[in-house]
């Protein structure tokens, strides 16, 4: 399952896994909202509610995420305020949901107020 994350001018596509979070996740697209950051830390919340499936405080730059507790959509791409390297570490466990394809450090760069997921069709239109 691909999705497309654009961010004002920045689009980038990401895989999700095969697992019930993110298969929730899919099926709740599209998505737009506001959001907020934690450092190197896209999060907002989504209408989507599961607890915690095989959660994990490992991931890497380019993850993506789903926190119980905010019921939020979370892109990782460099360290967050619980960091001690230049790896990213959630505020608390997460759910591993995917992966974006490519540069997500571009996420750096992102200046608009809104993120919107949407999903990308086998056409890959």
């Amino acid at each position: 399952m691909k999705i497309r994350i654009v961010v004002g001018e920045i689009c980038l596509e990401a895989e999700l896994l095969a697992n019930e979070t993110a298969q929730a996740i899919y099926q709740a697209l599209p998505i737009e909202s506001g959001f907020s950051t934690w450092g190197n830390e896209i999060y907002f919340s989504i209408p989507v509610k599961r607890e915690l499936e095989k959660g994990t405080m490992d991931v890497e730059v380019g993850d993506l995420g789903y926190w119980p507790p905010g019921k939020a959509f979370c892109i990782f791409y460099g360290p967050t305020p619980a960091s001690d390297t230049d790896k990213p570490v959630p505020a608390s466990e997460v759910t591993v949901i995917g992966r974006v394809i490519g540069d997500a450090t571009v996420l750096r760069d992102a200046s608009a107020s809104k993120i919107r997921l949407e999903p990308v069709s086998a056409e890959g239109e």
